[in-house]
This record gives structure tokens, C-alpha cells and sequence, in this order.
């Protein structure tokens, strides 16, 4: 199995940054696509931004211009850097990964999501 851990949320003031990192553990062999998500209170989660294996990006169209996602292949982690932070990015933000791992019998693919972050943008 593949496990993702995340860290880098916390309380923000209106205009400042954070950055969150997600790094996946495990018997991996290969990650295709990595992915930041987000839910805020009594919403459905939401991608907010994702990458390939080959570095190609995409964005929700309100974070374009104010967050970047990068990942280190050699680490197995993706990270999420948000600058100029809004009150309504406020939510809970998830890394979802998938990919290929070892198992015992023979390579598996896989799609695993971390536990969560919580990120509250507020003065």
C-alpha cells in the first residue's frame, strides 16, 4: 500500500502564503498524476490543482496566479504554494496521488489520498 502524509496548513491572515507538502511512502514504483483537492465547510471537495508525471500543470480558475504545484520525483512528494491567500480558500486541502507499486504480486496500480490539512485564511 501506498501512504500519503501531508503537512503545511495552519491560520493565515487575508494576503499571506503557505506552503503544503504531501510525501507517499511505500513499495512505489512509479506516480503518474499528483493532485491537491480541497473542501470547505458543507461544500464538495474540489480539485484545486494537479500535475503529471511529465510536469504539465493545471488549475481551478480562482488559484490560477496565486498557487503553484511542483513535486520532487526523487522524494515522492508534491507540494502546493500558495501565495495571496483569500478568505474562501479557507477548507480542508487532501493530496490524492496515483500511480504504480510492488505488491507481492507483481505490480498494482494505485490512488491514495492523504488525511488532510486544514488551512484557515481569516484576520
Amino acid at each position: 500500500q501506498v501512504k500519503l502524509v501531508e503537512s503545511g496548513g495552519g491560520l493565515v491572515q487575508p494576503g499571506g502564503s503557505l506552503r503544503l507538502s504531501c510525501a507517499a511512502s511505500g513499495r512505489i514504483f512509479s506516480i503518474n498524476r499528483m493532485g491537491w483537492y480541497r473542501q470547505a465547510s458543507g461544500k464538495q471537495r474540489e480539485l484545486v490543482a494537479a500535475i503529471s508525471s511529465g510536469g504539465s500543470t493545471n488549475y481551478v480558475d480562482d488559484v490560477k496566479g496565486r498557487f503553484t504545484i511542483s513535486r520532487a520525483n526523487a522524494k515522492n512528494t508534491v507540494y502546493l504554494q500558495m501565495i495571496s491567500l483569500k478568505p474562501e480558500d479557507t477548507g480542508v486541502y487532501y493530496c490524492n496521488m496515483e500511480g504504480i507499486w510492488s505488491s507481492d504480486y507483481g505490480p498494482r496500480s494505485f490512488d491514495s489520498w492523504g488525511q488532510g490539512t486544514q488551512v484557515t485564511v481569516s484576520s
